[in-house]
């Protein structure tokens, strides 16, 4: 009798998730079944493929191996889907392409990485998802995606079997509504020193940068508000409840967009972007047309 792919699809989420109860969140079902599957294939193979760690599950020496076969074969089925995907019949099939945008990047500069793939020559079919980043990444590591736009790099401390491909960065612009910047004194950034401040949030790689550089310029505004979602931010921003940062790429579509004015820039700030991709080597066309033109784009 052969391996049961079902259960073998439950023990490789599970031990990317880290667990039964994440993984259980992925797949809809309970970590009780959940269980009983894994041990249906532990029953089959004759080994243990996890141990308990305190609350926790780990890999046995077994489990490794068999997590490595695992990656093999359902790699080859996201390839499989991959290729379906880009096949053309008569030229009237449309390439799907499905990407996650960590919600830390902001919506201008997700849009400015991502029009390209919609420039291609054949017809496209966008799939945006907007979330945490583990959770995004957790998706790529089912296949479920084929890129993930982020601020920063793919973490070791993930189990993922993913690579990053660098696009470049961008230096941070300060914005507020017209009316509150006449109410600002002195010149920038002494004009931040009592201002009403709108933050990213403490997930966010900018935060840290953020309060380094004030405590650097012996700054202190007074912060009103933490964000992390960065729309919201700005929205905030717009109505003149602070002043917030925003990346200078964009700072056009920013000051358009939320009706705001350019207080300042430092170069001293700096978000980086990045693309994470299942391919060590870029094929998909739509990850290649991205990492192309962000790399044009951006410094």
């Amino acid at each position: 009798m052969s391996v049961n792919f079902k259960h073998l699809h439950y023990f490789w989420v599970v031990a990317k998730a880290g667990g039964v109860v994440r993984a259980g969140e992925q797949l809809h079902t309970t970590p009780q079944t959940l269980s009983g599957q894994i041990k249906l294939l532990e029953d089959r193979l004759g080994r243990r493929l996890f141990r308990k760690s305190g609350r926790k599950l780990e890999l046995t020496d077994d489990g490794r191996v068999a997590l490595r076969y695992a990656d093999e074969i359902f790699g080859l089925g996201s390839e499989l889907e991959a290729a379906m995907r880009e096949r053309r019949t008569g030229g009237d099939q449309v390439l799907e392409f499905r990407v996650g945008i960590e919600d830390a990047v902001a919506k201008s500069v997700a849009y400015m990485l991502l029009e390209p793939a919609l420039a291609l020559d054949e017809p496209v079919r966008l799939i945006c998802t907007e979330g945490h980043f583990d959770d995004l990444l957790a998706q790529l590591a089912l296949h479920r995606m084929d890129l993930v736009i982020a601020d920063e790099p793919l973490p070791r401390r993930l189990a993922v079997k993913a690579y990053n491909h660098a696009l470049g960065s961008s230096a941070m612009s300060f914005f507020c509504a017209p009316a509150l910047a006449r109410q600002l004194e002195g010149p920038f950034p002494d004009c931040l020193n009592g201002a009403p401040m709108l933050i990213p949030g403490a997930s966010s790689t900018v935060r840290s940068q953020f309060e380094s550089w004030l405590t650097l310029h012996g700054l202190r505004p007074r912060v009103v508000g933490e964000f992390d979602d960065g729309a919201l931010m700005k929205a905030f921003g717009r109505e003149g409840r602070g002043v917030f940062i925003s990346p200078s790429v964009v700072e056009q579509q920013t000051c358009a967009q939320y009706d705001v004015q350019i207080i300042g820039r430092s170069s001293e700030l700096v978000e980086q972007f990045y693309a994470i991709s299942v391919e060590r080597r870029i094929s998909h066309p739509g990850v290649v047309a991205i990492t192309q033109a962000a790399r044009a784009t951006l410094l």
